[in-house]
């Protein structure tokens, strides 16, 4: 039987609504023992039962995987895990050939809060965001080969960034099951090497696949800027969209060698490519009406909703300066990953932009994250990629 934490009066509401999430300003007291990682189960003021989740000490104190009252054990990960694959299955997204790079388990999306699990080729890039799931890890790797049945061979383990250092985990980026040097994925028909050790995130943004092709197909006979680069993904969909000119742009030379490497596996020896190690601003500040196409998909700004002012103003910024320097009749793909940024929010941001750079801007498109990073409805906070397509004159 696992031990309780107990709710104050009135403060089970959201989960009554099945929000999965339990703040520690809604902690009455909790058994003792509890430590964390513990699955623990969730009592409200009257005693009675809410549902089971994974303790944790900081502002959300229980990340909830069930409101009903069950064991969380093999069983429930190979369930959890073969909902996540089935529904990628019924969109078309697993077991395509010519993408085997997709999201098989997006945290609260697929009702596994947490947890991530992105899939390149034979190998799955699992990361841990609560002390819960790394002590589950190898059992999730486990029952996760199970339920690929041979389309994953290799499990790499990647959360030395995402779990609070305090824990004292030790945790070390590596593979538990397996081990691959082939680190070369496809996604739409067009490769790329991962860098599962020193790579953001799990190594290769899979969030933008759907909006790279959509800026393919507006890349014919232009000179595209791609700011914030990474490793290159809007810069070799440009490319095979036919642009004139492609130039890639990072601060991180990191960034900049693999970028060159992936332009390279796709479209070796062209000339139309070059990558600057460079900071973003500097950069626009010399770059007055060179580009008819733009990309400015920045990190977050805002890791947390203290930080919202300061990001918005982060926002407008930048996008005043593409919008000043951008070509008349060109084309600016802007996004915002800041989960703590509304929709409205981002867009407030680069309306203020367009004001202030003076151009008239049509809006073309507005951007979202695909369907294999879906929103879980009863937790909206899961919306966390905006972006929009615009018309500059």
């Amino acid at each position: 039987m696992y031990k309780s934490i107990y709710l104050k009066k009135g403060k089970d509401e959201s989960l009554r609504r099945f929000h999965p999430w339990v703040f520690s300003g809604a902690i009455s007291h909790v058994d003792d023992g509890i430590e964390e990682g513990d699955t623990v189960r969730v009592i409200n003021h009257d005693g009675e039962f809410i549902g089971v989740g994974h303790f944790q000490i900081g502002s959300i104190a229980v990340r909830m995987l069930s409101f009903e009252d069950i064991d969380i054990d093999a069983a429930f990960w190979k369930k959890r895990l073969a909902s996540a694959l089935k529904m990628r299955q019924d969109i078309c997204i697993a077991d395509n050939p010519a993408n085997n790079t997709y999201r098989l388990v997006h945290g609260e999306g697929d009702n596994l809060p947490g947890l991530v699990i992105d899939c390149y080729g034979k190998t799955a890039v699992m990361q841990a965001h609560s002390v819960g799931m790394h002590v589950s890890r190898n059992d999730i790797a486990r029952q996760l080969v199970d339920v690929m049945g041979g389309r994953i061979e290799n499990v790499f383990y990647k959360s030395e960034t995402t779990l609070p250092y305090k824990a004292g985990l030790g945790q070390e980026n590596g593979f538990i099951i397996g081990g691959c040097d082939d680190n070369i994925a496809v996604e739409n028909g067009l490769k790329f090497h991962v860098d599962w050790l020193k790579g953001q995130k799990t190594g290769f943004f899979v969030d933008q696949r759907e909006n790279r092709l959509l800026l393919e197909k507006y890349s014919k006979g232009k000179s595209v800027l791609n700011m914030f680069c990474y490793t290159g993904g809007f810069s070799f969909y440009a490319m095979r969209g036919q642009a004139k000119l492609v130039h890639s742009v990072d601060s991180s030379a990191k960034a900049i060698e693999l970028t060159n490497a992936n332009v390279a596996l796709n479209f070796p020896g062209d000339s139309r490519h070059e990558a600057f190690c460079e900071d973003a601003f500097k950069f626009l500040d010399a770059a007055d009406g060179i580009y008819d196409l733009i990309v400015l998909d920045p990190p977050a700004f805002a890791k947390h909703r203290a930080a919202l002012h300061n990001a918005l103003k982060g926002y407008t910024r930048l996008n005043v300066k593409a919008l000043e320097r951008i070509k008349r009749g060109g084309i600016l793909f802007t996004f915002s990953c800041s989960q703590v940024v509304t929709k409205d929010n981002f867009r407030n941001a680069v309306f203020t932009a367009a004001a202030l750079a003076k151009r008239n801007v049509r809006i073309l498109h507005q951007l979202h994250q695909p369907a294999d990073h879906p929103i879980n409805i009863y937790h909206p906070e899961g919306e966390y990629l905006k972006g929009l397509v615009l018309y500059v004159e």
